[in-house]
């Protein structure tokens, strides 16, 4: 599914052609998904202004006066501009269209993704205000990660994944953050001592700096705001190697399943 890199990818492809737009119009094709599309989105868009298009973890919030377009890619959407007039595909669930000609329209295969609106603060949605903190912030430091770990048993690879740790860490980015590290993902959280959290806060934020700079991973079918392909998988150490021999000391890449998802690791580079 999209993680934080992509997400942040498309919004700043589409933040450019958003901001300061105003909405003509609303296609909604298909209401089913996630969570139902709003009955009268139409009617509360239409007519506002984007004043800021943002992202909070793997949510983007399209900020329009008095409330906030809260949009979720799901496990295969993609967010991304077309010219007006474009013919929708099967999938192609909601359009966008603004006054400066740009259409950004939502693909969806399988209707995890969310169409919401938030009136007021959009930190305060149910699905928004537990989220933890950004990876890129100050919050997200060795000191919170020591402490927010001393009583978990799982894994450390399932705990930077949860959402209440950090934002939108997601199964990609955590297996190569904690092989940079030399961490193994098995590893019990709360055994995590301080020179270590120091290690993975790091690894976590240049990892996924490294795979916003490259536009992100495309596995399947992620495309960015301009229907192009990101090239980090070019990149990987770890994820999806199984098999094969470790970019750096050579040993053979083993997999697991940690959580119900794949993880991919190196059993001498990550040995502890």
């Amino acid at each position: 599914m999209p993680e934080l890199p992509e997400v942040e990818t498309t919004r700043r492809g589409l933040e450019p052609l958003v901001r300061g737009a105003t909405i003509g119009s609303v296609v909604v094709r298909n209401r089913a998904m996630r969570q139902p599309v709003p009955r009268d989105l139409a009617r509360i868009l239409t007519g506002r202004r984007i004043d800021a298009l943002e992202r909070r973890g793997k949510y983007l919030l399209f900020r329009a006066g008095d409330g906030t377009l809260i949009v979720h890619l799901g496990m295969s959407g993609r967010l991304w501009v077309v010219t007006p007039g474009t013919a929708p595909a099967t999938h192609d669930h909601f359009d966008l269209a603004l006054d400066n000609g740009h259409v950004v329209r939502l693909r969806d295969p399988r209707r995890f993704g969310l169409v919401l609106w938030q009136r007021g603060d959009p930190l305060a949605h149910k699905l928004l205000r537990a989220i933890g903190p950004e990876p890129f912030s100050n919050a997200f430091n060795a000191e919170w990660l020591y402490r927010e770990t001393r009583s978990r048993s799982g894994a450390i690879k399932n705990a930077i994944m949860d959402s209440h740790l950090v934002a939108g860490v997601g199964n990609i980015y955590a297996s190569e953050a904690l092989f940079r590290a030399g961490i193994n993902p098995k590893l019990p959280a709360r055994r995590l001592g301080p020179a270590r959290c120091v290690a993975l806060v790091e690894t976590v934020r240049a990892t996924l700096a490294d795979a916003i700079a490259a536009g992100g991973s495309s596995l399947r079918d992620y495309v960015n705001s301009k229907g192009e392909a990101g090239y980090f998988q070019n990149n990987f150490s770890v994820y999806d190697r199984a098999g094969k021999p470790c970019l750096t000391c050579g040993t053979t890449i083993r997999s697991l399943v940690l959580g119900q998802r794949s993880t991919f690791y190196c059993p001498r580079c990550q040995a502890r």
